[in-house]
């Protein structure tokens, strides 16, 4: 072969085999799976063939604070969007974790345990099912059906009844006797695919959850004062509430200053409900993937509202809702106020999606379509965290719409950095660690596998430190998420970050999704990166190979003992003690794990050097301080 022509193959060959490993990230079986067949791609934009199943829920239900006793009736009209024929429907009932016999992670007391979601009817098209053939397992209720063609739709109706749980509060249930939030309360069709076809994952009380998109019309019905606040729009406020109240609602919603909507004036004179022994609250929303209330006789609200998009000049108004002996509390209206304006227009720069978002005062630390369920925590800085923490999680996963049950990391990792940001701003002065002591001390330990490890392969309670479901869950990805921010600049981060979005809300991305997406927006290929952090095992280890200072010129070496890359931190003190901070990003590790060199000129001579700050975990800090000899 003629060698000119050998040098240029063999280039080609080399750049192909570049662009080859620069341009796909590993991927199984069954995600390669969906690039064949068109409803994935490659450049991070969902195929011409990608589909996702739609459902409408109208509901009424009905809820005895004194027997806890949760009674009625959901209509669903399920539209298959999927090039299969389902043979069946599979539902969630995510009640029968406290049902007796079922498998759960989770101790409960025994006086919660129960007969589960009790099911005294199924019709599908207006035709009775025969019980005897309903699959029942754990959680999951299967139900065969003839034949539901593509972009056809079944019309399903099922009769229901459960008790709500008293103590063993798992995200739901009563908080105290006259409060109560009521989550996961209904029969719900679960998510159909085009990578795991139905949902059957069993729900253990651990991992969280993954719903499809859907419309929801709620009617329910409950004693005489008590309010219901819920995911949605309420729509008949006239009918339920006083008129004092309703004024104060709509006024809420036009005011940047905090007000009181309900204070303890109205709870003693037992004037804020119609006067009707039963009222029936009637919420709407639209295109979210879940559905919660929760009601008392004696909290307090408080409520204010802003501008979230100020090119339309859309409002969104933040409540808190709470028990008034909680002292604690009453500065979580501000906090909250200050995280939807903060997600707006600083972090992640995106206008708050919803009309409202509410906290109420529980007895969790857990996230819903526009409620959060929020225990009082007296440390100021620690309730910041975790108000930001939860509020974020609006758009991570709901908006987004990931997959929690298989990716946990989607939206924790996300509402780890928020929280981060956020907290760090609602507070100033304040330091946020949250997750960074576990990662370190356990990063490189058998404890540590790689972030895409599937969640419900790991093991430990969500709320645990120190566990692979905790790290991998929590900080390792909020760092990842981090440190791509600091080497793109904020500019091109948000371009990145926003085409994700915007190409991906309302939908089911994946991981391989959200990496590609943010390589096309951001318009930078950064697979070595996403490998490196979420794909590959390793530990972060840097360290101060070598200091020289000859006149001006100082040059420091920085080797990366470790192969996970993290950015370069350098505090300098000088002989006349002042300070001096370097900084390099990740972008010094693109091409490899090589000794990295610092040069600047100083003329005056060093006392020390320190490797490190907060947010960069490094697994040995032995060789992290130079000093002058």
């Amino acid at each position: 072969m003629n060698p000119i022509k050998f040098l240029f193959s063999l280039v080609l060959v080399c750049f192909s085999f570049n662009s080859f490993s620069q341009g796909y990230l590993p991927a199984p079986r069954n995600i390669k799976a969906a690039f064949a067949k068109g409803t994935r791609t490659e450049n991070g934009k969902p195929g011409n063939n990608y589909w996702q199943n739609y459902a409408n829920y109208d509901i009424k239900v009905n809820f005895v604070p004194e027997t806890r006793l949760l009674s009625g009736t959901v209509v669903i009209d399920y539209t298959n969007n999927s090039p299969d024929t389902l043979k069946q429907l599979v539902f969630k009932l995510y009640p029968n974790i406290y049902k007796a016999g079922a498998m759960r992670a989770i101790p409960f007391e025994e006086q919660d345990i129960s007969k589960g979601m009790a099911i005294q009817k199924i019709s599908i098209n207006n035709e009775l099912q025969n019980m005897g053939k309903v699959f029942l397992d754990g959680a999951n209720m299967t139900v065969p059906i003839k034949s539901l063609l593509p972009k056809n739709k079944n019309h399903v109706e099922i009769d229901f009844s459960y008790t709500l749980n008293s103590t063993s509060h798992l995200r739901t249930g009563e908080i105290e006797p006259g409060a109560y939030f009521i989550a996961y309360f209904f029969p719900r069709i679960t998510v159909y695919d085009d990578i795991d076809g139905w949902n059957m994952a069993p729900y253990l009380g651990t991992y969280e959850f993954y719903n499809d998109f859907s419309d929801f019309k709620v009617a329910i019905s409950v004693p005489k004062n008590y309010v219901v606040w819920a995911t949605g729009d309420l729509t008949n406020s006239k009918e339920v509430l006083s008129a004092k109240i309703c004024q104060k609602i709509k006024d809420a919603e036009q005011m940047d200053a905090i007000s009181t909507i309900i204070d303890s004036t109205d709870l003693k004179n037992n004037n804020i409900t119609a006067d009707n022994p039963i009222n029936t609250f009637i919420y709407k929303a639209s295109n979210v993937t879940d559905f919660v209330f929760a009601t008392s006789n004696h909290y307090i609200w408080q409520a204010s509202s802003l501008v979230v998009d100020k090119s339309t000049g859309r409002r969104t108004r933040v409540d808190a809702v709470y028990n008034p002996a909680h002292k604690d509390y009453y500065h979580v209206i501000n906090d909250a106020r200050k995280t939807v304006e903060m997600m707006s227009f600083e972090f992640p720069k995106w206008p708050y999606p919803y009309n409202h978002e509410t906290v109420f005062d529980g007895l969790d630390e857990m996230e819903y379509p526009m409620m959060v369920n929020d225990k009082p925590i007296a440390d100021r800085a620690e309730s910041i965290q975790l108000t930001s923490h939860e509020i974020f999680h609006t758009i991570f996963p709901f908006y987004m719409g990931t997959n929690e049950t298989k990716y946990g990391w989607m939206d924790e990792g996300w509402a780890t950095i928020g929280e981060w940001i956020i907290s760090t701003e609602g507070l100033p002065g304040s330091i946020d660690e949250f997750g960074m002591s576990a990662y370190e001390k356990t990063a490189g330990t058998e404890l540590d596998a790689p972030i895409m490890t599937l969640s419900t392969m790991l093991q430990g309670i969500y709320y645990q430190n120190e566990t692979s479901f905790f790290i991998n869950s929590y900080p390792k990805p909020g760092l990842g998420y981090l440190y791509i921010k600091d080497m793109l600049g904020d500019e091109v981060f948000y371009k990145g970050l926003h085409h994700y979005i915007r190409t991906w809300n309302g939908k089911h991305p994946l991981p391989w999704d959200f990496f590609y997406s943010m390589n096309e927006g951001a318009g930078k290929n950064m697979n070595w990166f996403w490998k490196a952090w979420f794909f590959d095992t390793g530990y972060p280890d840097l360290g101060i190979s070598s200091v020289s200072a000859k006149a001006a010129k100082k040059e420091i070496i920085i080797t990366s003992k470790g192969t996970k890359p993290v950015p370069i931190d350098l505090t300098i003190t000088y002989t006349d003690g002042s300070t001096e901070k370097l900084h390099r990003s990740i972008a010094v590790w693109e091409k490899g794990m090589k000794p990295v060199t610092l040069v600047f000129n100083a003329n005056k001579p060093m006392q020390q050097i320190v490797l490190g700050s907060l947010y960069v975990p490094d697994v040995d800090k032995k060789d992290n301080l130079w000093m002058a000899k």
